[in-house]
């Protein structure tokens, strides 16, 4: 699947950069530092900007489509940062007999995003997984790694995206209160 760039304007602290800068000087000269220089960015950072991309290239020495190119190979890290609600639907074979497929699609709908990506106020981000481990309540979608939904149908995911707006709002509610 080819990976999206955020569309959500990147906004590190001097914080941010000023630990990374640290970790780059630490590892400059090591042996096949790019991976563990990028990994570390994306725990700094939750996910690897094209401005934080750009940062290590510039850093190392390295043309900056030396690092987006291992940032697009390997699954594991994020071009677009991760929502406050994260959604994975499994596609494992139980699920995706089961019909998961339909309920991915159905919150791409409503969402307006796909797989990876994150929607632009920061609130959602769906992920396509393999198996969790939860095939008899198949299909199964997960929020937030905790929250599991099994034996979901499509119409239902309204419902499941509606509950964490209305948490949000009671949670913005709170706030406001104190």
């Amino acid at each position: 699947m080819k990976k999206k760039m955020s569309s959500i304007p990147f906004s590190g602290t001097p914080e941010q950069l000023a630990k990374l800068d640290a970790y780059i000087a630490e590892n400059r000269n090591v042996e096949g530092c790019l991976m563990p220089i990028m990994q570390e960015a994306q725990t700094i950072y939750g996910y690897l900007p094209k401005e934080v991309q750009i940062h290590i290239a510039e850093k190392l020495g390295i043309p900056s489509e030396e690092v987006f190119g291992v940032a697009t190979f390997y699954s594991m890290f994020n071009l677009s940062p991760k929502g406050k609600y994260q959604f994975s639907v499994c596609l494992g074979t139980a699920c995706y007999v089961k019909g998961s497929q339909e309920v991915l699609d159905k919150l791409c709908e409503i969402l307006g995003i796909q797989p990876g990506e994150c929607t632009d106020d920061g609130m959602f981000s769906i992920e396509a997984c393999r198996c969790v481990g939860a095939c008899g309540l198949a299909p199964v979608m997960m929020v937030n790694g905790s929250d599991v939904y099994g034996r979901l149908k499509a119409s239902e995911v309204q419902g499941i995206i509606d509950k964490y707006v209305e948490l949000e709002k009671e949670e913005a509610e709170y706030e406001n209160m104190g």
